[in-house]
């Protein structure tokens, strides 16, 4: 059933192709691996922040 709905997908010919959702998500890893650190910094930070306002409820 999966298989159905994945090869479905593949052979429909709506307004985004299958090529451009690869390209889409290509360059979104890209940019994940170009920034990593910067997001791991960013997302430390809150986390800290979190952590030092829930500690003083």
């Amino acid at each position: 059933m999966i298989k159905k709905e994945i090869r479905d997908f593949l052979m429909a010919e709506d307004a985004v192709s299958t090529v451009e959702i690869v390209l889409i998500v290509v360059v979104l890893i890209a940019l994940v691996v170009l920034f990593k650190s910067q997001i791991v910094s960013v997302v430390q930070n809150i986390l800290d922040k979190v952590t030092k306002q829930s500690q003083s409820v």
